[in-house]
């Protein structure tokens, strides 16, 4: 089955509450939203890439650093509570009625992940590729510390194991490997976003990409902005668009 036509949803909403204004605040010298554009389009794979948003500034931006934007986002799935499906099922409904065709598969950029690269595309779109039973791709990365073995909570006043199998371990190097999901990357096939009332990623087969932790940025408050920047101004984090531009 193919996975072609592919679209990619790169949403931001306008009213972001944990840092004003952060899809188009300047990091590593362009928008922040721009970095996710610039990424998409090092993507040959990506038949299609747009930005949902409520916001005319955003639009306004998006559109400068040569973002596609079809449609200003209902203000009905633009508040502090709406969940991302909804968002990105309304995307691929509107852009399917608007050009009259199908898309295969859904790819979410998130805007406040901009450390994926474009091999992670190809890599993500390889997996879906080769197990048919997978209804999607999650980016994930393994922590600095594995939550089996260290995390704790209060249990009747006193500290307990938020991971009772842990007990069973004696030495941190035999616990199973732990990931988190990072927001870097979410790849689904078409039918799964449409049928389906939220994401399904643990009741439906998905796939685990992994990628580095040092790539897993996910920008919420100024202090995720400002970690993300140094570790890209330092080389720790390449971003090659931000080279192409100083390239000329």
């Amino acid at each position: 089955m193919s996975l072609h036509p592919l679209l990619a949803v790169i949403p931001a909403r306008g009213g972001s509450k944990g840092l004003a204004g952060k899809n188009i605040r300047m990091f590593a010298g362009l928008p922040l939203i721009a970095h996710s554009i610039h990424l998409a389009r090092l993507c040959p794979e990506i038949d299609r890439c747009i930005v949902s948003t409520d916001s005319e500034q955003i639009a306004a931006v998006a559109r400068e650093h040569g973002g596609e934007v079809p449609f200003i986002r209902p203000a009905e799935l633009a508040q502090d509570t709406t969940p991302t499906w909804p968002v990105l099922q309304h995307a691929l409904r509107e852009m399917e009625a608007r050009e009259g065709r199908r898309f295969e598969t859904l790819l979410l950029l998130d805007p406040t992940s901009p450390g994926r690269l474009p091999e992670d595309v190809t890599c993500a779109l390889e997996m879906l590729e080769h197990d048919p039973q997978a209804v999607g791709v999650i980016a994930v990365s393994e922590p600095h510390f594995n939550p089996r073995w260290t995390c704790v909570e209060q249990r009747d006043g006193y500290m307990a194991q938020s991971f009772p199998s842990g007990q069973t371990y004696v030495r941190r190097q035999d616990v199973p490997r732990t990931y988190r999901i990072n927001s870097l990357l979410y790849l689904w096939r078409r039918d799964h976003v449409l049928t389906q009332p939220e994401h399904g990623m643990y009741t439906k087969p998905h796939l685990m990409f992994p990628v580095p932790e040092s790539r897993a940025i996910h920008i919420d408050e100024i202090h995720d902005f400002q970690i993300a920047e140094l570790m890209v101004r330092e080389g720790f984090v390449t971003l090659p668009w931000l080279h192409q531009r100083v390239g000329g």
